[in-house]
């Protein structure tokens, strides 16, 4: 794509048409991605080809600054995207969750690192993640380590939950440094000697994410690669967990096609109705209208967020560090709190409407279920209530989620 289209793209992406001009690039694709959706769900395919379809068409350089080769997109149109990938797949939207929040980090460094990754994302390279273990890591640090290897770094470590990882060409490992405090990120090949990825991620939805395990066995780390970082009032947070919820809009877009499309075409009803087909049917058509408005409540909170965080990373604001992270996190955070229920409920209300007949597998409608759920379980809402109440009352900066790990054992000094 030429510099012009791109700058073009980017501006009019923020009124209705540019939207529109800019996702008719992309829904070829994502049809043809929806195409083979429900085979690979029950199938358990992983969505090799459908990655490398969306990197041929520019996907992953959506955010990268157009100067940098990208299409410099603002949040609300990013997000409006995801919510439509999402529909198509949302194993495929959640799994680049990882490789869009490199690309916030990627923006948030100095210009040496901007112009070492930058390129490779407007390549068509993307980003897995390495940061959660399963146990034996403290909270706010990790068993994953690297150690000082003359002017480099040697990376040892076993991580869970790596979403995309298996679908990247690199990886943002979170790892811990003898006398340092915090972590540090290291940036890795998946193809570096030492790297091994494991296809073992065992849920019950979204089971196509390559969320499962990574090792590193003394992989070699260039200095270059390591990214210094603390726990900082940024808007990654809040942009990590609205990529959770623009997937379950897209769950919920997709289960309101499904039930849709089956009470139009179902042919049987009961003595107990109205004896009319259910398209006619007025409680049947009540129960689809419930949850029509579910899923636009719930796309629509996504996309309230969304221009949040537009806001708050508006320079002509003029607002402080701490004023634009609040203004985004408290947003996400609210968010939050409704997307999910709205979401479940619908893929819930679902059978509902259809009948017993919904159950059978070869429908697979117990996927939207599943998916919604297993999303909803990420960052517990009831912590972000507590935040939210705490921020809205006594104007506490509200707390992002940056680390998992083990409790403490016992109550520190003071406590």
């Amino acid at each position: 794509m030429s510099t012009s289209t791109e700058t073009t793209t980017a501006a009019g992406a923020t009124t209705e048409r540019g939207y529109q001009a800019l996702a008719g690039r992309f829904r070829p694709v994502f049809a043809r991605i929806a195409e083979g959706a429900q085979d690979r769900e029950r199938d358990r395919v992983l969505p090799f080809d459908q990655v490398r379809w969306l990197n041929e068409a520019g996907f992953g350089r959506l955010r990268v600054p157009v100067e940098h080769g990208g299409d410099g997109i603002g949040f609300e149109p990013f997000f409006r995207l995801l919510v439509e990938l999402a529909e198509a797949d949302s194993s495929v939207a959640h799994l680049y969750r990882s490789h869009f929040a490199f690309v916030e980090t990627v923006g948030l460094e100095g210009p040496a690192f901007q112009e070492r990754w930058y390129p490779r994302v407007a390549a068509g390279e993307i980003f897995g993640n390495a940061a959660t273990e399963q146990s034996g890591n403290a909270l706010g640090a990790t068993g994953t380590t690297l150690t000082p290897s003359g002017p480099d770094w040697v990376l040892n470590g076993r991580k869970f939950y790596t979403t995309g990882t298996i679908f990247a060409r690199w990886i943002a490992v979170t790892a811990s440094t003898a006398g340092r405090e915090g972590r540090q990120y290291a940036v890795v090949s998946t193809t570096a000697p030492g790297v091994e990825i494991l296809d073992d991620w065992d849920g019950f939805g979204q089971q196509l994410t390559g969320t499962g395990t990574t090792i590193f066995r003394d992989v070699a780390v260039p200095a270059e690669h390591i990214i210094q970082r603390s726990v900082s009032t940024t808007h990654e947070p809040a942009f990590f967990q609205l990529v959770l919820l623009a997937v379950l809009a897209g769950i919920g877009r997709a289960a309101l096609a499904d039930v849709s499309a089956l009470v139009r075409d179902r042919k049987r009803t009961f003595n107990t109705g109205s004896g009319e087909l259910f398209r006619h049917d007025p409680l049947i058509l009540q129960l689809v209208g419930q949850l029509s408005a579910k899923v636009f409540t719930a796309e629509s909170v996504v996309l309230a967020a969304a221009r949040e965080l537009d806001a708050a990373a508006d320079p002509g604001l003029d607002l402080t560090p701490a004023e634009r992270y609040s203004r985004g996190e408290a947003a996400v955070g609210k968010a939050q709190l409704l997307v999910p229920e709205l979401v479940q409920s619908a893929a819930q209300q679902l059978f509902d409407v259809t009948g017993a007949s919904a159950t059978s597998k070869a429908k697979a409608l117990d996927r939207h279920w599943r998916n919604a759920r297993t999303v909803a379980t990420h960052n517990p809402a009831v912590f972000k209530a507590r935040i939210l109440g705490d921020y809205e009352v006594n104007g506490t900066i509200p707390e992002g989620l940056h680390s998992i790990g083990d409790a403490r054992t016992a109550p520190a000094a003071g406590e």
